[in-house]
């Protein structure tokens, strides 16, 4: 019964643990320093064809979010700033 319950007890915290560490990888792009802007909007913008403009709106937004969502594209919802604000047709002013 011992045996059994720490067999279960092991896979359960190292999920936990994986849950934990995604979530502080998701806080911690989301409180940047304006210090900190540049680097990952040249990351954010590295795979357009657009990359002044895409540059231009992404430290934009870096400088009043203070937070740039992981990746390429996509992923807008970790930085809720950066995701809702809006150009005055609608559309996303951040990439």
């Amino acid at each position: 019964m011992a045996a059994s319950r720490s067999s279960l007890l092991l896979p359960l915290s190292l999920l936990l643990l994986i849950a934990l560490s995604n979530v502080a990888e998701a806080y911690s792009s989301a409180k940047l320093r304006p210090s900190d802007c540049q680097p990952k909007c040249k990351y954010r913008c590295s795979a357009t064809s657009h990359k002044k403009p895409c540059m231009f709106f992404c430290l934009k937004c870096c400088a009043k979010c203070l937070c740039v969502p992981p990746g390429t594209y996509g992923n807008k919802q970790v930085c809720p700033c950066y995701n809702n604000w809006k150009t005055k047709e609608g559309g996303p002013k951040c990439p």
